[in-house]
């Protein structure tokens, strides 16, 4: 869903950090007498994952670049009250449907706070490197574990694993901001805690009793997740990726992926949302990640992406079409 929302009260955070926000709030509590996370929560960003070069080691913009930034945004929702722009009208996305800007003021440089320049660090010596898009596919093989894009039209196998069906693009684990359907939604028992989110439908269930993972052997979309409480933060551990997707970003196959996240409520609308991933045969070294999430005073309704999915489908029929028509042309 394409939501746009106007939170108050996030600006006493622009240049305080989480760490501060969370010793001075202190949130509402579940009949558990655990911290509350629950609720829908948006996480669009127009923050970049990777840090500009002009920023160095410049973790929050200036408040001059705030107002900036702020300024051009009204200058943007000024021109698109009075016209509606000509361009972009054959493209896959154009702007009416990408929901990038972040709820509240943008004041990081980068998604990316470690390693401190906000830059993904090198790859590993050896490491499976596959540039997933929204473009002309790309030469490659099966097992094909790129979210976006394909390497063929042969059969399913060939296509993206969003346009399977299978994970979304934005859904991680790890989250990641991207075009649209940027929501996931909290919930908590006493013993578990549930992350859904919005695309594609994904319930990652996360134990917090203490049980130990799963045999290495087993591995799963979404990993084997654990959970506990460090005060106010909810922190989830997981392993066990089945290797059939990416570490992180264009590399890596995920089997040797330790994905730690870290969820404290700052204040009565946000969560700061943080991630580390390690993977030794992906990266030379870790790569954590500050995300905020809003609250969203909304429902969240069921992605239902394989029902009616034709646009596998047609893809696979147009493929047999043409090789049909070639070769009654005798090309």
């Amino acid at each position: 869903m394409n939501l746009k929302f106007a939170v108050s009260g996030l600006t006493s955070l622009l240049f305080c950090s989480a760490a501060w926000a969370a010793e001075e709030y202190r949130g509402p509590t579940t009949e558990w007498d655990q911290p509350d996370l629950q609720g829908v929560w948006n996480f669009s960003s127009d923050i970049p994952l990777q840090r500009p070069a002009q920023f160095g080691e410049r973790e929050f913009l200036a408040e001059q670049e705030i107002a900036e930034i702020q300024a051009k945004r009204v200058a943007v929702d000024e021109f698109s009250d009075a016209a509606i722009p000509n361009g972009g009208l054959n493209e896959a996305y154009n702007d009416f449907w990408v929901e990038t800007a972040g709820i509240g003021d943008v004041v990081r440089t980068s998604i990316i706070v470690y390693p401190t320049n906000g830059r993904l660090p090198p790859y590993a010596e050896g490491a499976i490197v596959v540039q997933g898009r929204l473009a002309p596919d790309i030469e490659g093989e099966r097992p094909l574990r790129v979210i976006t894009g394909g390497i063929g039209t042969d059969g399913p196998e060939d296509r993206g694993l969003s346009e399977r069906c299978i994970m979304g693009f934005n859904a991680g684990p790890p989250i990641s901001p991207s075009l649209y359907n940027n929501n996931l939604q909290i919930v908590q028992s006493k013993d578990h805690v549930v992350i859904m989110t919005e695309m594609v439908h994904d319930a990652r269930i996360i134990p917090l009793d203490g049980r130990p993972p799963l045999d290495e052997n087993i591995g799963l979309w979404s990993g084997d997740s654990r959970g506990y409480w460090d005060g106010e933060t909810l922190v989830v551990e997981t392993r066990n990726f089945n290797g059939m997707t990416q570490s992180f970003g264009a590399a890596g196959t995920s089997d040797n992926k330790f994905l730690t996240e870290r969820l404290t409520r700052v204040s009565e609308d946000s969560i700061e949302y943080q991630f580390t991933v390690e993977d030794s045969r992906a990266y030379t070294d870790r790569i954590t990640g500050i995300i905020p999430l809003t609250k969203v005073a909304g429902l969240l309704y069921e992605y239902a992406c394989h029902e009616g999915n034709y646009g596998m489908l047609n893809i696979l029929r147009g493929a047999r079409t043409e090789e049909a028509r070639a070769l009654e042309s005798g090309q």
